[in-house]
């Protein structure tokens, strides 16, 4: 007997339902509320690894703003060739660009954001050790409100003051010391940051904060 084919066999079907025989599903993104808080940013997060752009714009606009205080903080001292505002978009840039390939280990998402801000900051400082010219801002042609030069020396003296009492930390409590008090953040989110405990957090910026009151009081 010989075996028929039914005309109304649809071979283009049967080639796509046999390649994607085996093919698992795409996951799904995983699902987040907005706004976005550091208690939801880790699942906000791992949805912008997954695809998700409403969660990437979300993420970027809640980290951007954390970056810009963190920046200023650490480039007190260094001549404007990079200001905060720039090198924070540089940061969020960077991650924009990490999250696709980013794995989530367990490891606070926050911690991967200080850590590419603060390469990106060490970036500055060797740019401006290299570069030593002294550029001078043009006249202006109208009154200007802004800081005179007393104040701005004045401003800069008090910046590289703090800078140099930084300096004499050790780099973690130097870390810690700049989140908790700089940008206000708490000891489980100086935690989260840092890769350690909230009890740990207190610790350090205690011991921190009164070698600092011993090198002040020399």
């Amino acid at each position: 007997m010989l075996c028929t084919v039914e005309p109304d066999v649809d071979l283009a079907q049967l080639e796509a339902e046999l390649a994607n025989v085996g093919v698992a599903p795409a996951p799904a993104p995983p699902a987040w509320s907005r706004p976005v808080t550091r208690k939801n940013l880790d699942t906000v997060a791992a949805a912008a690894s997954a695809g998700d752009s409403a969660a990437v714009d979300e993420l970027l606009s809640y980290l951007r703003p954390i970056m810009v205080r963190f920046c200023r903080t650490k480039l007190g001292r260094v001549r404007p060739i990079s200001s905060a505002d720039d090198v924070a978009q540089e940061v969020c840039i960077a991650i924009f660009r990490a999250l696709p390939t980013y794995q989530h280990l367990g490891r606070p998402f926050l911690s991967f954001v200080f850590g590419v801000a603060a390469h990106k900051v060490a970036d500055v400082h060797r740019a401006a050790a290299r570069d030593r010219s002294m550029p001078t801002a043009e006249t202006p042609d109208t009154v200007t409100f802004a800081e005179n030069p007393e104040e701005i020396a004045l401003r800069r003296e008090l910046v590289e003051q703090t800078s140099d009492l930084l300096r004499t930390l050790l780099p973690r409590q130097r870390e810690i010391v700049v989140m908790r008090v700089v940008l206000g953040m708490s000891a489980q989110e100086t935690a989260d940051a840092v890769g350690t405990t909230p009890d740990a957090v207190r610790v350090a910026q205690h011991r921190a904060l009164n070698r600092l009151r011993r090198t002040i009081a020399r």
